[in-house]
């Protein structure tokens, strides 16, 4: 969020703490954000744990995957549907690994003009 202007970092965080209960529906909006470097990251990150010896080849799997991703998985599920507007029809390097059962929804409305 550091990179956003501070008007906009405030009213994240107010949507936050308003929603902070909410358990039902979750929203991801991706800023500044790489599908592919996430899970490169996570792959390195994974590499250089079995080469100091901290885990081991066989214990690589999905679940490690995705606690070692930025977006940590496991804090949250799967989405069940990506909206993508603005006309575009690719998912654009979003959450690539978590998409993979998604449904998707390409719509012309623009973010601002959606709903």
């Amino acid at each position: 969020l550091s990179k956003l202007p501070p008007s906009i970092q405030k009213w994240i965080a107010q949507a936050e703490e308003k929603t902070k209960d909410n358990t039902r529906l979750h929203l991801i909006v991706a800023v500044s954000y790489s599908g592919k470097y996430d899970i490169t990251k996570a792959c390195r990150s994974i590499a250089q744990k079995v080469k100091d010896g901290l885990t081991q080849v066989e214990d690589v799997n999905e679940e490690l995957i995705e606690r070692e991703l930025e977006t940590k998985c496991t804090q949250f599920p799967h989405p069940d549907l990506l909206i993508r507007t603005s006309g575009e029809v690719r998912i654009s390097n979003f959450l690539l690994w978590q998409v993979a059962y998604t449904e998707l929804f390409f719509s012309r409305a623009l973010w601002p003009d959606f709903g």
